[in-house]
């Protein structure tokens, strides 16, 4: 058995995420995995779980539109 890194469920079942710092965490579901490790848009605050708009600063959007609004520079 395994304890997820988020909600602390043991389960028998459990996957490892890594990611792409290295970190490598044990959750029970992907949901789990995404609240914890999935970036957050600097406009609207939502989890990014796509593809989302990095500015050269490092500051991810969810989408164009949050980062116009922020007036954010994306290459």
């Amino acid at each position: 058995m395994a304890i997820c890194a988020s909600c602390g469920n043991d389960y028998d079942r459990c996957i490892e995420v890594t990611s792409a710092r290295g970190e490598t965490r044990t959750y029970d579901c992907f949901q789990c995995a995404i609240a914890d490790m999935a970036p957050i848009c600097e406009s609207c605050g939502c989890r990014i779980i796509g593809h989302g708009r990095e500015t050269a600063k490092g500051e991810m959007y969810c989408c164009d539109h949050c980062a116009a609004k922020e007036n954010a520079q994306i290459e």
